[in-house]
């Protein structure tokens, strides 16, 4: 059987997935990468699998977006250089 936070966490889960594929702004998109890799740690947790649960919180709720931000500032550097 289902328990209700199995439920509450997919739900959340299919609600951040089109959440980051729809965003276009950089910021609001790896902070919506960030909250999607949480919930999937919870739901790994939650599964009894807490290696997994903790690689997914180094990779993708704090490596990923902070590799994005990272990225949309080199670019916006040369950006400003290049003008």
């Amino acid at each position: 059987m289902i328990a209700p936070l199995q439920i509450l966490l997919f739900l959340l889960l299919a609600l951040a997935g089109p959440a980051v594929v729809l965003t276009r702004i950089p910021v609001p998109q790896s902070i919506a990468v960030s909250f999607y890799g949480l919930v999937l740690a919870m739901i790994f947790f939650l599964h009894q699998a807490p290696d997994v649960a903790l690689s997914q919180i180094v990779v993708g709720a704090i490596a990923l977006p902070l590799m994005i931000l990272l990225a949309v500032a080199k670019v916006k550097s040369r950006e400003a250089a290049g003008k």
